[in-house]
C-alpha cells in the first residue's frame, strides 16, 4: 500500500455541528421547510447543490444556486464561532503514516479553498501531498473521477491504494476506482450503511488505520 486517500467531513475532521446548523439557518433565511437533523446528515459528503435536491427534489436550478450561495455565506460567517475538531488520534495517525512513507491525499465534495483552509487551520497540512475538491473534478462522488485523478497524479495503481471515509459514497467511488475501501464508523452513516456499500475494512478509531493499510 501506498497511497491513502481520506474523505474531509466526518473522517478527519468534526464539521457535523456546523452543518447542521448553517443548513438550519439557510432553510429558515429562504423560508423553506425544516429538516431533521437525520436528514440534513444524509446529504454530508455529496456536492452541496445535489444535497438541496436531494431534500427539495422539485428544486429549480436557479433555486439551487440560491441555495448554495447562501448556504456558502452563512458558513463563512458561522466557522469563526465554529471551528471544527479533528477526531480523536487524527493527527498522530497521520504523521506515523507519513513517517512509514505512505502518501496521504485528501478528495472531498467541499470546496478546495474550504479544505485547504480547514487542513491548515487544524494543524494537518503538512501531512498531506495532494488535495482535490469539487471544483477540481468533473463529476464528484460516487464518481471514481476524484480517485482516479489521485493515482495519475502520483503514477500509482489501483492496488496500491486504500480510499478512507465514513459514507457509503466514499466506500463506492473507491470499489469503482479499484482501491480498497475503509469505512470509520465515528462519522455520519451507520454500521448498517458502510458494510452494505462493501467497505473492505471498517475501524471504529482512525488510529486502527496503522494496522489496516499494512
Amino acid at each position: 500500500m501506498k497511497l491513502i486517500i481520506f474523505d474531509f467531513d466526518g473522517t478527519l475532521g468534526d464539521t457535523r455541528a456546523n452543518i447542521l446548523l448553517t443548513m438550519k439557518m439557510t432553510l429558515s433565511k429562504l423560508g423553506l421547510p425544516e429538516k431533521d437533523d437525520e436528514t440534513i446528515a444524509a446529504t454530508i459528503g455529496i456536492p452541496l447543490g445535489d444535497g438541496f435536491l436531494q431534500m427539495f427534489p422539485g428544486m429549480t436550478p436557479e433555486q439551487e444556486e440560491l441555495c448554495v450561495k447562501t448556504y456558502r455565506a452563512i458558513f463563512e460567517e458561522n466557522k469563526k464561532d465554529l471551528v471544527p475538531a479533528l477526531f480523536p488520534h487524527v493527527r498522530e495517525t497521520l504523521s506515523a503514516l507519513k513517517d512509514r512513507g505512505f502518501i496521504l491525499t485528501v478528495a472531498s465534495s467541499r470546496s478546495s479553498a474550504s479544505l485547504n483552509g480547514f487542513l491548515r487551520d487544524m494543524g494537518i497540512a503538512d501531512y498531506i501531498s495532494f488535495v482535490l475538491g469539487v471544483d477540481n473534478v468533473t463529476f464528484a462522488k460516487p464518481h471514481p473521477e476524484p480517485v482516479l485523478r489521485t493515482l495519475e497524479e502520483f503514477g500509482v495503481d489501483a492496488s496500491e491504494a486504500i480510499v478512507v471515509g465514513d459514507m457509503p459514497v466514499d466506500i463506492q467511488r473507491g470499489k469503482a476506482a479499484g482501491t480498497r475501501t475503509c469505512a470509520v464508523t465515528y462519522g455520519n452513516a451507520s454500521r448498517e450503511a458502510l458494510e452494505e456499500a462493501g467497505a473492505d475494512i471498517i475501524i471504529d478509531d482512525f488510529s486502527k488505520l496503522l494496522k489496516a493499510s499494512h
